[in-house]
């Protein structure tokens, strides 16, 4: 193995608990208890919007637009023009989101293995610059995973074989000899695979499949795959 390709949220960075803290707060000043069903309605939202930008089908921007156009009405909100829902988006979910940005705490036994290991790092990551560039440095990380590759500047993401590549060709890398490290099963590991790059799961939250032979539920076991 010459290299090792990781991916950002869910992997270094905890989207999830970042996510679902925004929201909760976000609700609540919206004068509403925030159930685990508005979290759901959330998450779905954003699971279905986000895929349909991956695939270029919608810009960034809408894909948060359309969004808020689900998760408004339940909050008793009215859903405005597109406007109106950019900044409903950055004052009422993406202030909270960035106020709870926090990396998990097995990102630095990993890295320290990588490079015990020597091997050459990317980091590959299905969103766009700034954002991904700002949770980085929040994270204490900028200049610590080598490139980083951007959905928002490959004009691809991951699944598409072609971002695998590019990540490769980043760190001059064959593709055979790289492995690479996410959370999103069908997207990190199948999407991987079908480039003809290995691939482990990151299972954080036992959500499987069960059996995926090449899982592991933290990122101290990275270095068991190294060898």
């Amino acid at each position: 193995m010459d290299a090792v390709v990781l991916d950002l949220d869910g992997t270094l960075f905890d989207h999830r608990g970042a996510s679902r803290a925004a929201v909760a707060d976000w609700v609540r000043a919206s004068g509403l208890d925030p159930t685990p069903a508005l979290h759901e309605a959330w998450h779905d939202a954003e699971e279905r919007h986000h895929r349909a930008w991956r695939e270029g089908r919608v810009s960034h921007e809408e894909h948060r637009r359309r969004r808020l156009r689900e998760f408004l009405p339940p909050l008793g909100r009215r859903v405005g023009d597109d406007a109106a829902l950019d900044v409903e988006f950055h004052e009422g979910y993406l202030v909270r989101y960035r106020a709870n940005w926090r990396g998990f705490d097995d990102v630095q036994d990993a890295l320290a293995a990588l490079a015990a290991a020597g091997l050459r790092v990317a980091l590959l990551t299905n969103g766009v610059r700034e954002q991904q560039h700002a949770k980085l440095a929040a994270l204490g990380l900028t200049g610590r995973v080598g490139p980083v590759l951007t959905a928002g500047d490959l004009g691809l993401a991951k699944p598409r074989a072609e971002v695998f590549h590019a990540a490769c060709a980043a760190v001059g890398a064959d593709p055979a000899r790289t492995l690479h490290v996410g959370d999103d099963h069908p997207v990190d590991v199948v999407g991987a695979r079908a480039a003809g790059v290995r691939a482990v799961h990151l299972d954080r939250h036992g959500q499987g499949p069960v059996d995926e032979p090449e899982r592991m539920t933290s990122l101290r076991e990275l270095a068991s795959f190294l060898r």
